[in-house]
């Protein structure tokens, strides 16, 4: 069941390590109109699990995880990237999420950034 940070089996995306404490400095998002000037027109990727996902500036999700379709709606709130999805046809529970960026990288952190994180290249 995917969980955005997608998948429960994806708990363990520790997919670069930090050569120095400043490789790995990530500046929170904090407001709609950054997150969508960083993504629109753009796909994020997690290659290591076939994720691909696009978040349209009219608040749609689409894409695919390990083959299947991921669907969804989001609304930023407070701050946070607030997202209900489904792949496989399964819901996804409602969260709320930190949205962090570094480069051509977006890192997401559930539960208002008290959870779980993946890493998302900008392709």
């Amino acid at each position: 069941m995917l969980r955005f940070v997608l998948l429960p089996s994806i708990t363990l995306l520790s997919l670069a390590l930090p050569t120095a404490a400043a490789a790995d400095t990530f500046t929170p998002v904090r407001d709609q109109s950054a997150f969508v000037a960083l993504t629109e027109g753009r796909t994020l990727r997690l290659a290591t699990f076939g994720i691909r996902l696009n978040v349209t500036p009219d608040g749609r999700i689409a894409g695919e995880a390990l083959g299947s379709e991921v669907t969804g709606t989001w609304k930023w709130r407070d701050g946070f990237f607030c997202r209900d999805m489904a792949w496989r046809g399964r819901p996804i529970p409602f969260n709320c999420q930190l949205v962090e960026a570094r480069g051509d990288q977006l890192r997401f952190t559930s539960d208002k950034g008290q959870g779980q994180s993946a890493r998302f290249r900008l392709d």
